[in-house]
C-alpha cells in the first residue's frame, strides 16, 4: 500500500514546476518557409505554447515554453516534420510562463553570423560535456567563448578568450583578426545551448582550421550534467528568457535585465546613480540618447499602468484585453440620438 500523508501535513511541499521550457535547434535544409511558419505557428497556438521559433532555409532554432503536457505534445509535432526526427530539446523549468508571445519568424539565418552562404552542416568536432574538461586543459587547445561580451562577463569557462564582441555577427571579424589555422592547431569553442559554437567551428573549417571542436548541448547541458565541485564553469550563466541567468543548479540567479540595453543587472548595480528602472542603466546610461530614454521612460510607465490595472502590457494577455476592449465600445449603447 502506498504511503499515506500524515494528517494535517503537505503532501508535496515542493510542487513540480508547472511549466517546461524548450530549448532547440537544428541546421537542416526546409524549402518552403511560409508553410512551416504556419504549421509552427498553428501548433504553438494549439498547445498553449509561448516563445519563439526561428526559421531559415538553414534550419530551425527556438525557445518556447508551455504546461509540461503541452510541451511533450508540441514536441511530438516537431518530430513528424522531416529532418527533425531526432530534435532533441533542452529542458528547464518554471512556474510560470517566461514568454508573453507565440510567433513564428522566418529569417535569412536561424542565427545571425552574416555568413549566408556558410554551410552550417559541415561543424567541428563535438565533445560531450563529460569529456569537455580533458580538452580545455590541454594547453595546446584555443579556448574561444563565442558569446557576446555581456554574456562573457556574468560567467565563463577557466581560461577562455573573450572576443569582446557586442554581437554574434561580429565573431567573424574577431576571428580574422585573432586566430591563424598555421599557428592555432586546435580550437573548442562553447556557447549557451551549442547553435553559436556550432555554427562557428563550421565557419573556422571553412576558413582553413582543422582541428575545431564544440561543446555538445551548450553550456547549460554541461551545467545539467557535471556536478559542481567537478566544473570548469565560473560564476552564472545569461539565458533570454525572463530568469536572465542561471546558476550551476540551472535556478534563477538573481538578477534582473536592463530594459534598455538588455544586459544583466545585480541587485548592487540597481543602487547606480545611472540606473532609472525601464530607461538606463550604469552599462548604457553615455550610450543612450535622450530621446531614447524619454521614449523608454513613457514605455515603462505604460508597463506600470497596466500593472496597476491588473493587466499584461505586452504579449497575448495584452492583446486579448485590446480586443475586449474594443468588442465593448463597439457593443455599448450609442449615447448619440438617433437620427428620425
Amino acid at each position: 500500500m502506498a504511503n499515506q500523508p500524515t494528517p494535517g501535513s503537505d503532501p508535496d511541499p515542493t510542487p513540480s514546476p508547472k511549466m517546461t521550457v524548450m530549448a532547440f535547434y537544428q541546421f537542416q535544409r526546409f524549402s518552403d518557409l511560409p508553410l512551416l511558419k504556419a504549421k509552427l505557428l498553428n501548433a504553438l497556438q494549439q498547445f498553449e505554447m509561448k516563445g519563439t521559433i526561428l526559421v531559415a532555409h538553414e534550419g530551425i532554432n527556438g525557445t518556447i515554453a508551455g504546461p509540461s503536457h503541452c510541451a511533450e505534445q508540441m514536441l511530438a509535432m516537431l518530430h513528424t516534420i522531416p529532418g527533425l526526427g531526432d530534435l532533441t530539446p533542452k529542458r528547464s523549468y518554471c512556474d510560470e510562463y517566461p514568454f508573453l508571445r507565440s510567433k513564428v519568424k522566418i529569417k535569412q539565418e536561424i542565427v545571425t553570423m552574416g555568413q549566408p552562404d556558410l554551410d552550417p552542416n559541415q561543424p567541428g568536432e563535438y565533445v560531450s560535456p563529460e569529456d569537455w574538461n580533458a580538452l580545455i586543459s590541454d594547453p595546446d587547445v584555443v579556448l574561444v567563448d563565442t558569446r557576446n561580451d555581456y554574456e562573457v562577463n556574468i560567467g565563463t569557462f577557466t581560461g577562455a578568450i573573450n572576443p569582446n564582441t557586442n554581437r554574434f555577427r561580429d565573431f567573424p571579424a574577431f576571428v580574422e583578426e585573432n586566430l591563424d589555422p598555421a599557428q592555432h592547431k586546435k580550437v573548442a569553442m562553447f556557447c549557451t545551448g551549442g547553435i553559436r559554437c556550432e555554427k562557428s567551428t563550421a565557419y573556422l573549417k571553412s576558413k582553413g582550421f582543422e582541428s575545431v571542436y564544440h561543446l555538445q548541448g551548450g553550456i547549460l547541458q554541461y551545467l545539467e550534467d557535471v556536478k559542481p565541485e567537478d566544473s570548469l564553469w565560473q560564476g552564472d550563466c545569461f539565458v533570454f528568457d525572463e530568469r536572465v541567468a542561471v546558476d550551476h543548479t540551472l535556478e534563477p540567479a538573481g538578477y534582473i535585465q536592463c530594459h534598455a540595453c538588455r544586459r544583466p543587472l545585480t541587485s548592487e548595480d540597481t543602487s547606480h546613480p545611472d540606473y532609472v528602472r525601464g530607461e538606463s542603466c550604469h552599462h548604457c546610461f553615455a550610450e543612450k540618447s535622450a530621446a531614447d530614454k524619454a521614449r523608454f521612460r513613457e514605455r515603462q510607465r505604460q508597463i506600470d499602468l497596466a500593472r496597476a490595472r491588473g493587466e499584461d502590457h505586452l504579449g497575448d494577455g495584452a492583446k486579448a484585453t485590446h480586443a475586449e476592449r474594443r468588442l465593448a465600445k463597439r457593443s455599448a449603447p450609442s449615447s448619440t440620438p438617433a437620427e428620425p
